[in-house]
């Protein structure tokens, strides 16, 4: 059954606009009669009819509400290192896929592409986009979030992901050699995790040094180098699994 994000909270009757719409009534060809599945920003979702088609919007009626799903029970958070082509648009849909609830992309020494204001807010706009049209897909309830572009010397300032409580910072670095991702993971009781994955080139030792420094745990995954992208999916599905989010 075809799936949509409202960006609001469901009620009997409720009204889809713009890209939604367009979509829905050109593309799928939605018929008056026809069922999707709705979720709103509370994650709630809902079966509902077609009750009219306009040039501009699709009306709906509320058919029945559905059980809320409980979610993962912690929250894995995406710190990625931007990379190279269409690389962050593989990863960005992906992370919807492996159930990350944020992505965080950050500029760092290595990072070989460089964003004026503007672009950077074209390419965070872009993601966020991919993020939704996967979210669509995989059958989720609830959006991933792209946070807009930031230095990781800002990141690292940031009270939202270092000082919240409950959370474990989770550094992926290529020169940690003790410290797997799996051993730490089995050892962490908290409800959030926050994993940061670098660039092509890494991380460069002044900005490995500042992470640690900021309560970030290094660890290793593996003794395979991994392209950027694979690492990035890598580390997500490792948590994903040593954290229980993919059972049943």
């Amino acid at each position: 059954m075809r799936r949509l994000f409202y960006a609001g909270k469901l009620a009997e009757e409720i009204r889809i606009t713009g890209g939604d719409a367009r979509h829905l009534a050109r593309v799928m060809r939605a018929e008056i009669g026809d069922e999707i599945i709705v979720a709103d920003t509370d994650a709630q979702a809902a079966r509902m009819k077609i009750a009219a088609i306009t040039r501009d919007d699709v009306h709906l009626r509320l058919v029945e509400y559905l059980a809320q799903e409980e979610g993962t029970s912690i929250e894995v958070i995406l710190v990625q290192a931007i990379l190279k082509g269409e690389k962050m648009d593989f990863v960005a849909q992906k992370a919807v896929e492996l159930g990350a609830a944020a992505l965080y992309p950050v500029m760092t020494e290595h990072v070989v592409v460089r964003y004026d204001a503007k672009k950077a807010a074209a390419k965070a706009a872009r993601w966020q986009k991919i993020a939704d049209e996967a979210a669509k897909q995989c059958g989720r309830q609830a959006l991933m979030h792209v946070a807009d572009i930031a230095s990781l010397s800002v990141l690292l300032q940031s009270a939202e992901i270092f000082s919240a409580s409950n959370t474990a910072i989770v550094f992926c670095y290529e020169g940690e050699r003790e410290q797997s991702l799996r051993t730490h993971l089995r050892g962490l009781d908290v409800r959030r995790v926050v994993l940061i994955v670098g660039a092509e080139g890494g991380f460069s030792p002044t900005e490995a040094e500042a992470v640690t420094a900021a309560g970030a745990q290094p660890v290793s995954l593996g003794r395979l180098i991994l392209r950027a992208e694979t690492a990035a999916l890598a580390a997500l599905a490792v948590t994903q699994y040593e954290l229980g989010n993919f059972d049943l």
